[in-house]
């Protein structure tokens, strides 16, 4: 394999206590930015959540000259319309869908209950007037590319006009909190997986390194969204799954090679030959690491608007998961293993001669002794 640095020798176990403290700095001002936000009255949201979770209003235009996307984002961030979502239409070159979030508190709030008890206007009747308002913005703001086709016209009919209003509709946050859910299962399932093959694998002490390590990169990214209120859509949710088998990939090679290195220096110490074993794999993680990052970053200067929340989620997780791996997962593993060994020497009936050195105290001692099996 090629090696840009062949002969790295760094006491990357002996920086853990810092790596760890850097962790729980970033996690807690998550926790903090997430909390503050929710509790402050008047406050913002934890996170800042997208059409696809709050709900809004769903409108498709019809052009006779299609503008560009971004440019149709600008037309609607200048009519008061932050952080709209706007697609092309799959089958129709001239068409786009422009999803608007939820619009000023006060058109959600139901009037005062009458002396029945009864509310004077339902959710259907808050939902329409959420679409009227949405569509009324989206038209002041399309008029900037020219005229709207005439009542009872089409924009074929109308020559004049320069774009049609052909659909509206109302998004409902129920199926945002129903992907959410299945998006977190997914999550879950998916470590629980992890867990129980590594465990087989491996050793189930390596095992709860590598989960911890994952639980870690997804909270401090999304500590990141919480504290910057970038916005959480759907796609976001694609990166965060995406993260967790990234994560993982470096947790395993380490391990791996550690577990090699138990076998070919049976006399040194954990602490040792994880620092060896990831010595001897930095430059397969710099070459792969370093590539995937490059490519994520292209992402994040070049990828506009649609994909930035997408981009940025793969961005900082890049980095988090490389740096788990160092700082979370084998420091935990060595712990765990130094915690069963030890247990494991105290119960041990034959005794372990004293001074001995144990490679992997919850497999087998260094010092190999006839024993009756």
């Amino acid at each position: 394999m090629f090696e840009i640095f062949p002969n790295i020798n760094i006491d990357w176990m002996g920086w853990r206590r810092p790596l760890i403290f850097v962790s729980v700095v970033l996690l807690l001002a998550g926790l903090f930015s997430a909390a503050g936000r929710q509790l402050t009255p008047g406050g913002t949201d934890a996170f800042n959540l997208g059409v696809d979770f709050q709900g809004g209003t769903v409108v498709t235009a019809k052009f006779r000259q299609k503008p560009a996307v971004d440019e149709i984002r600008a037309a609607l961030n200048d009519v008061g319309i932050e952080q709209p979502i706007i697609q092309d239409s799959l089958d129709k070159t001239d068409e786009v869908l422009i999803k608007i979030p939820l619009l000023d508190a006060e058109t959600e709030t139901p009037a005062a209950t009458d002396e029945g008890g009864e509310s004077a206007e339902d959710a259907a009747s808050i939902q329409t007037r959420q679409v009227d308002r949405g569509v009324e913005m989206v038209r002041r703001a399309l008029n900037k590319f020219g005229p709207e086709v005439g009542v009872g016209s089409t924009l074929d009919a109308d020559q004049a006009a320069a774009y049609q209003i052909v659909g509206r509709d109302y998004v409902s946050p129920i199926a945002g909190s129903q992907l959410r859910d299945a998006a977190v299962i997914a999550t879950l399932l998916g470590m629980v997986g992890m867990l129980l093959f590594i465990a087989y694998r491996y050793d189930w002490t390596y095992a709860a390194g590598a989960v911890i390590a994952v639980f870690h990169d997804v909270l401090t990214t999304l500590a990141f969204f919480s504290i910057f209120q970038w916005e959480v859509s759907l796609t976001v949710l694609a990166a965060l799954l995406t993260l967790v088998g990234f994560s993982v990939n470096d947790t395993i090679v380490i391990f791996d090679r550690v577990r090699e290195n138990l076998t070919l220096n049976r006399g040194e110490s954990l602490y040792d030959l994880t620092n060896k074993a990831i010595n001897q794999t930095m430059s397969r993680t710099i070459v792969t690491n370093g590539l995937t990052f490059l490519s994520v970053l292209a992402l994040v200067l070049f990828g506009g608007e649609v994909l930035r929340g997408f981009s940025l989620a793969l961005f900082v997780g890049c980095i988090t998961g490389t740096y788990s791996t160092i700082a979370i997962a084998s420091p935990i593993a060595i712990w765990w293993q130094s915690k069963v060994g030890q247990a494991e020497m105290k119960s041990d009936p034959l005794g372990t001669p004293e001074g001995e050195k144990l490679a992997s105290a919850s497999r087998r001692s260094v010092t190999r002794r006839p024993v009756t099996r």
